[in-house]
């Protein structure tokens, strides 16, 4: 029984989320509890099979586990004996991963539960979302990979254009249509790239196959790695908010209803980062080695960047989406150090970064939902009206800033060790990101939190119950990490050992 459920456990989570989609899909609309409950049962489950992988991955083995190999293509044409399969597994890298989006995927359906507009509809798209992230963290074979990737960003325009709120700032109208189609062409523009990398590799290597491992065996040209590096790095990019490709992040956080910003920022921002490491890094070495400098800058440029303009931000959601930039600059910065505490810390950044944004904008949008402003300079003293969504707010911030006993501290240490071998310079610049964000954070906190009561807000419910449960969700994975971090280490560094380009 055991070896059938490591089989397929991988499998599972992207079949209960398509599952629950089509059963969804058969319930009237005018059932909206049992499509809860359905949502609910389902996201359960699916959170209980990603941790199920997480915690029995045998990092002393490492290597991929939870292996299926499904046949899709084979022996047809230019396909060699392998072809095209739906294999899927599992390593280091991709466990903590897989317990991220199984998190935030349940925390999402939580504090979506209150959705009375079309909720069967925006179940069934959040769903097929989430499954193309347990698709695309799974997937072994480059096509399928390529496949699940854009299963998990294409739904994002309807659930934003449709779900999604606009934003007035008195001069103009941002309107979630703006930021639907912003987001959507300039993701798409970047799979255009990775899709191009892709079948240029498929070419090169004369394998007549997409298998990772088998095109990983293979020694590329250093001139078409230096070439096609940069395709995968940009096309990957976009998806992270790497600086200059980021600017449909912010727009698209505000944008999008609360699970989907919960979902946007905190896992699909890491298939970015992830497609780099995976696939660009993993391939071509030699042209990593070779486009690092270019990666560091802009990881630098964003972390600082990000930092400054969430500095400026009014809008608690504006403030967080710019804050995702600078927080995913952070992970670009680890990946460019190329040595293995760098990594580390990357992979470390991109988990500790999704639960904290989770919580951030479960937070915000309770608050939104039954104040309608989200400008922080309007509020004040919320605290003594609501003192559980201060207290998460308070949590989700001081993760954010790198305290210590908080996931957000042991993922910055490692990339700020890993930059500091090679890069002083790079780690001053990081650190000063690091400050920077300190200030922005206990500013929020001391505007729309502390201080004078404004009595307008004195009526605030405070977070529901399922709120509640989400947000305690998010905070546990906070605190599992920032004061048990052996788990989240041990995985990672038994693949990153031995990783090709990456140094010791």
């Amino acid at each position: 029984m055991e070896d059938f459920i490591e089989e397929w456990a991988i499998v599972a989570t992207i079949v209960l989320m398509l599952g629950g989609a089509f059963l969804m899909l058969l319930i009237p609309q005018r059932s909206p509890n049992l499509i809860r409950a359905v949502a609910v049962v389902c996201s359960l489950a699916v959170f209980v099979l990603s941790a199920y992988i997480f915690a029995f991955y045998d990092w002393q083995e490492s290597g991929l586990q939870f292996e299926q190999r499904l046949p899709w293509l084979e022996n047809v044409g230019f396909l060699g004996e392998n072809g095209i399969s739906l294999y899927f597994a599992v390593d280091g890298i991709a466990a903590p991963l897989f317990l991220l989006n199984g998190v935030v995927i349940l925390a999402g359906t939580l504090i979506s539960l209150k959705i009375k507009n079309r909720n069967k509809d925006f179940f069934i798209l959040l769903f097929i979302l989430a499954s193309g992230v347990f698709g695309t963290f799974g997937a072994q074979d480059l096509f399928f990979f390529f496949f699940w990737y854009e299963v998990a960003v294409l739904p994002m325009y309807m659930l934003i254009g449709i779900w999604g709120s606009s934003t007035d700032f008195g001069t103009f109208l941002r309107t979630k249509e703006y930021g639907a189609m912003k987001l959507t062409m300039m993701l798409v523009a970047g799979s255009v790239l990775i899709f191009i990398g892709i079948f240029a590799t498929f070419v090169e290597a004369g394998q007549g196959t997409f298998d990772l491992q088998v095109l990983a065996s293979v020694e590329y040209d250093e001139n078409f790695q230096k070439l096609i590096f940069p395709l995968f790095l940009i096309g990957f990019g976009t998806l992270a908010g790497m600086w200059p490709f980021h600017t449909w992040s912010p727009d698209g956080h505000v944008a999008a209803p609360t699970a989907v910003s919960m979902l946007h920022a905190g896992v699909l921002m890491k298939l970015g980062a992830f497609g780099i490491l995976r696939v660009a890094i993993y391939l071509f070495p030699v042209g990593a080695a070779f486009w690092m400098p270019v990666l560091l800058v802009f990881g630098i440029v964003g972390a600082v960047y990000g930092a400054i303009s969430a500095f400026g931000q009014r809008d608690l959601k504006y403030m967080i989406g710019y804050s995702s930039v600078s927080h995913m600059g952070y992970v670009l910065i680890g990946l460019a150090t190329l040595n293995e505490i760098g990594v580390n810390g990357a992979v470390l950044q991109m988990f500790s970064h999704g639960v904290m944004t989770a919580l951030f904008f479960a937070v915000v949008g309770s608050i939104y939902d039954e104040a309608h402003i989200r400008d922080m300079t309007r509020f004040g003293g919320l605290a003594k009206s609501l003192p559980l969504a201060a207290g998460f707010m308070a949590i989700a911030g001081l993760t954010s800033l790198g305290l210590p006993g908080f996931s957000g501290f042991v993922a910055e240490f490692h990339i700020f060790v890993g930059v500091f071998q090679d890069y002083e310079w790079a780690g001053v610049l990081a650190i000063l990101a690091a400050a920077i964000t300190a200030a922005y954070i206990l500013r929020m906190l001391a505007m729309a939190f502390l201080g004078p009561f404004n009595e307008r807000w004195s009526r605030l419910p405070d977070m529901s119950p399922p709120e509640l449960m989400g947000a305690t969700l998010l905070f546990g994975a906070i605190l599992f990490m920032g004061l048990w971090p052996a788990p989240f280490i041990d995985r990672i560094a038994s693949t990153i050992v031995g990783f090709p380009g990456i140094s010791s």
